[in-house]
């Protein structure tokens, strides 16, 4: 994922993860990093400047005395952890993915066939209606996730399953790769009791085949953040420097997650 634009002094990501530590335990640990193809950095379009500190990430959260109240903040984390409302389109249904940056994971789960639609956001966070640079702060909980719908006579769960465990290493705690954070964390997001279960049963078929622990929690789908529009679909329309990479149904040409 690209590193981050500075925010405004004032709700910068180091005094938000300060003073949430100060209330909930030690700030987390926050990494900038890039990605790199070719020896090319490659960096995600400019972002208009944040709002002043009226709408920063404290007073968002609601922390007493830095732009809002404790209540104020409850209510943010109960709406963020409320369940996914939105429905399917007839005839489908819902799952979501976390398995580090969402760019690539997207990519894999657009090929499968009997996927319908793919979209990139946040949830299992505490706050929100959360944004990018929220999510980044590392302070927020959430994680990046692909909400696939799919046409159940087409495609089964187990066939997402295979691409879920295919695409990334679920055995690294908050971390893909060069991807370090509490937003890359792997996890399996359920909405049926059947996919709860066939998710389960996936794990551990999948454990006897690793020698290390497998991390990827298996949690409810909660309320679904649909991430910025630059974020949706971003490999297949190119990326900041357009180079295209096919969404085809069937197409198994090497994903390569820039930015």
């Amino acid at each position: 994922m690209p590193p981050l634009l500075t925010p405004p002094a004032s709700s910068s990501p180091l005094l938000l993860a300060s003073r949430l530590g100060a209330l909930h335990g030690p700030a987390p640990l926050l990494h900038h990093h890039r990605r790199a193809v070719a020896s090319v950095h490659f960096l995600a379009p400019r972002r208009k400047t944040r709002p002043g500190p009226a709408m920063s990430w404290l007073g968002k959260l609601g922390l007493s005395g830095l732009g809002g109240s404790p209540r104020a903040s409850e209510a943010s984390a109960a709406l963020a952890q409320g369940p996914d409302e939105d429905r399917p389109a007839p005839g489908n249904e819902f799952a979501q993915f976390g398995a580090g940056c969402f760019w690539g994971v997207e990519l894999a789960f657009q090929r499968v066939p009997g996927v319908t639609r793919t979209e990139v956001g946040y949830s299992q966070g505490n706050l929100h209606e959360p944004t990018y640079e929220d999510v980044c702060t590392g302070a927020t909980n959430h994680n990046e996730v692909v909400r696939v719908q799919y046409d159940t006579a087409a495609c089964k769960f187990d066939d997402l399953l295979d691409v879920f465990w295919a695409r990334h290493d679920p055995t690294t705690p908050n971390r893909q790769g060069n991807d370090v954070g509490t937003q890359y964390r792997s996890g399996i997001y359920y909405y049926t009791p059947e996919q709860e279960k066939a998710a389960r049963e996936s794990l551990e078929k999948q454990q006897k085949l690793l020698n290390r622990t497998i991390v990827t929690e298996i949690l409810p789908a909660k309320r679904f953040y649909r991430a910025e529009e630059y974020h949706q679909q971003y490999l297949e329309k190119g990326g900041r420097f357009g180079f295209r990479q096919s969404a085809d149904k069937g197409c198994n040409d090497p994903i390569r997650c820039y930015g």
